[in-house]
């Protein structure tokens, strides 16, 4: 994001006093996200999993921050398969429920479930408490959740093989809870993405 561009929009949100809003979605499957671990000499771990199935838990995630950096709240919602733009759509509803009353300014990328005819129609109704930017193209550096997923798969999501993909979602909410716990890691993310508020 430009300069100018980023500072009108902390302006905007400032006089609206609306929370700035990070959302992207990732996914994990059955293969282990392989990382180094500790084994006693000459007995390298081994790590045994379903390589042929191939289904998918998908993560959509939201960094919020409020207008004036004083708070800040990360919520993330599960699901088997991809999101498209319905599932995206409830968890835009989930996310209003969380900020009753409030201006929402949502910056995302262009995935194609964030652009579809649906989706367009859904956010011209909504202009009553959602405002949406997007981020340019091939540019996830610039949003501060891309680093949550780093985060998940180097810690709680490391090495493992589960045999169901839904045990996924234990870890994930495990993570989840600890980047929660720890509000210095979410101005971290933002201050990696090059953003300030």
């Amino acid at each position: 994001m430009e300069a100018r561009a980023l500072a009108a929009g902390k302006k905007n949100a400032r006089r609206r006093h609306a929370w700035i809003v990070f959302e992207d979605e990732s996914g994990v499957s059955h293969r282990p996200v392989v990382r180094r671990t500790w084994a006693p000499r000459g007995h390298p771990p081994v790590l045994t999993h379903t390589a042929g199935n191939w289904s998918r838990l998908s993560i959509a995630a939201a960094l919020a921050f409020r207008w004036d950096g004083r708070r800040r709240r990360c919520y993330f919602q599960t699901r088997p398969g991809s999101y498209n733009d319905v599932a995206l759509i409830g968890f835009l509803r989930a996310l209003k429920r969380h900020f009753p009353g409030r201006h929402l300014i949502l910056v995302w990328d262009g995935l194609g479930g964030h652009k579809s005819r649906v989706m367009q129609q859904y956010l011209r109704r909504q202009r009553s408490w959602l405002t949406v930017d997007r981020l340019p193209g091939y540019a996830p550096e610039l949003n501060p959740v891309e680093q949550i997923w780093g985060n998940l798969k180097s810690r709680e999501l490391a090495n493992l093989c589960p045999l169901d993909i839904l045990a996924l979602r234990g870890p994930v909410r495990t993570g989840f809870a600890r980047i929660r716990r720890r509000p210095a890691l979410t101005t971290g993310f933002l201050q990696h993405a090059g953003l300030a508020l």
